[in-house]
């Protein structure tokens, strides 16, 4: 059949959205889907029984990353693989990354009803706990997958109640028995809604990202004095709150300091005891430095580390830093960015090329495999939030580009 005029369903790619989307939905229209989560759990079996119904061969490897396979004509060959995750951040949006799955289940029921014959494998994966919002750092199924980060530390990480990632993952039965590891892949294509201001703006429809910025988290932990209120006069204090605060202001203003392009965030804090009449004793907050330029921000932690600990010591307060999380920039695979444009455009869709400041399981795929990302726009450049939207057109024309990108590099 002539390939060139294929196109998914888009009626059908909304309907799984939105089944998706309910799951978790909040009453602001996002969805809170926090990894091994017992709504992760009731995504992944809806998920599983959609990809049996195409009749994939279904595996889930011990960090409960979720493959579905079809074979291809030479079953020796690598695979083409494309997916993302179903994780949410809290109250997040309905989007963020389970476009990246349903997108990919897309192109498979696309490809699968028309009897379509590859001359390579094709995957589609769903990648464990990529937000990190609940078990940080992010990205960790496709990074213990990578070889990038250690199982039985991901296992150890815990939550702020306390319970251990590798315990969660084995009570919602996601702890599956094949080895959590790489294979040689042909091609990973990732498509993600943009998250950002700049597809809508210039009135894009796809946007061609050549890589991903470098990421760096940091914890902080604070150790002041804690004490009564009312007795303990304003002078000599060691509060660990004000502290904190005057480091947070250090980091806003750390990026118009350093220059470059830069973004650096505190996006979490603990108080303690946390009562209003006691004064703070300790705090742990965290720190979320981004930039395409890795020197940047290693000089940038390296100032931004002498100024913390300056400032803590003035407050009487000890200070400790953990580094949490590091990974540079990940360029993707040219030949794979200009496949990506030129089916954009040959399929009349207007593109932009561009750098992603999110980070995605693309990351450390970039690391093990050729990799590319499709992005669609964000309504707003809204995005980790309840309101976050992306048109459904926009959804059906980034699927439509995923297809002819899987087909192609499938039968090369």
């Amino acid at each position: 059949m002539d390939l060139k005029n294929l196109k998914i369903n888009g009626a059908r790619l909304k309907n799984t959205l939105e089944k998706m989307a309910a799951i978790g939905g909040t009453p602001g229209g996002g969805v809170h889907r926090l990894a091994l989560s017992d709504e992760d759990r009731q995504a992944r079996d809806l998920f599983i029984k959609w990809l049996r119904e195409i009749d994939l061969e279904v595996t889930v490897d011990e960090m409960g990353n979720i493959f579905g396979r079809r074979s291809g004509e030479n079953e020796k060959w690598p695979a083409v693989i494309s997916g993302s995750h179903i994780d949410s951040q809290p109250k997040g949006g309905r989007f963020d990354g389970i476009l990246g799955v349903m997108g990919a289940l897309e192109v498979m029921r696309t490809i699968q009803e028309n009897r379509i014959k590859t001359r390579r494998p094709l995957m589609i994966v769903n990648w464990t706990n990529e937000e990190g919002s609940r078990f940080s750092p992010a990205m960790v199924g496709s990074g213990v997958w990578t070889g990038k980060i250690d199982r039985e530390w991901a296992y150890a990480r815990e939550d702020i109640q306390g319970k251990k990632f590798g315990e969660e993952l084995k009570r919602i039965g996601y702890k599956g028995q094949k080895k959590a590891e790489k294979w040689p892949v042909q091609a990973y294509f990732e498509l993600h809604i943009e998250q950002g201001p700049i597809l809508e703006k210039i009135s894009h429809r796809i946007g061609v990202p050549k890589g991903i910025i470098g990421i760096s988290w940091y914890d902080v932990w604070l150790e002041g004095k804690a004490n009564q209120v009312g007795p303990t006069p304003m002078e000599g204090r060691n509060d660990a709150l004000c502290a904190a605060a005057e480091m947070i202001l250090k980091v806003e203003g750390l990026p118009g300091k350093m220059g470059g392009n830069m973004v650096a965030t505190v996006g979490e804090i603990h108080n303690y005891p946390n009562s209003r009449n006691i004064i703070p004793g300790q705090v742990r907050f965290t720190i979320d430095m981004r930039s395409w330029n890795d020197e940047l921000v290693t000089k940038g932690w390296e100032n931004l580390r002498q100024d913390l600990t300056t400032l803590a010591a003035r407050r009487g307060c000890q200070v400790r830093y953990e580094e949490v999380w590091k990974v540079k920039h990940a360029p993707f695979a040219e030949s794979l960015v200009v496949r990506v444009k030129e089916i954009a455009e040959g399929l009349g869709y207007p593109s932009h090329g561009m750098i992603s400041g999110a980070g995605h399981d693309a990351t450390y795929m970039s690391q093990v495999a050729p990799t590319a990302m499709i992005f669609v726009p964000s309504i707003g450049g809204r995005s980790h939030v309840e309101v976050e939207n992306t048109k459904w057109e926009d959804c059906e024309a980034g699927a439509n580009v995923l297809l002819h990108c899987v087909l192609q590099s499938a039968n090369e």
